[in-house]
């Protein structure tokens, strides 16, 4: 793949990225931080891609691990409830799905976010988590049941 046809392709994937960022970690800097990281790399092995119509699902895959480092170097640091930018005190209002979600598993939280937010289909989830799309249904009925336990819903069939 050239790099102009990389480039062509990840313009038209860039907000659907950002999104997956945004959603793993709840953070525009870091989202953009980590999208930026991962085209970076994905293009710098543009070339180790031997089907080029997997670029979405396999740039999805880079992505993913570098939200994982993200994560894994924010969970190191203390973060407060209020912050102060330019005088004016904000407080953190996070909604209750985006709390609840941000408590699963990271296993089910990458499914929720790959297939509701995302729009991937099955079949894409599970090339993008590099897993088997009977393990991928599994993850996905048990996430909504945490989900729905979280919210208050109950479990209802």
């Amino acid at each position: 793949m050239d790099k102009k046809e990389f480039t062509l392709r990840v313009e038209a994937i860039k907000k659907q990225l950002y999104k997956i960022a945004y959603l793993y970690l709840g953070n525009e800097a870091s989202a953009l931080e980590a999208v930026d990281e991962a085209v970076y790399k994905g293009f710098k092995a543009r070339k180790q891609l031997r089907q080029p119509e997997y670029l979405t699902t396999w740039l999805t895959r880079i992505l993913i691990n570098e939200c994982k480092k993200e994560l894994k170097r924010l969970s190191k640091m203390v973060w407060k409830d209020t912050w102060e930018l330019e005088g004016e005190v904000y407080d953190y209002d996070a909604l209750p799905l985006q709390e609840a979600i941000e408590k699963l598993p990271a296993q089910l939280k990458e499914v929720v976010i790959l297939r509701y937010f995302s729009g991937y289909t099955l079949s894409e989830t599970a090339q993008s988590l590099e897993i088997p799309q009977g393990t991928l249904v599994t993850r996905q009925r048990r996430a909504l049941q945490l989900l729905r336990l979280e919210l208050g819903e109950g479990i209802r069939k």
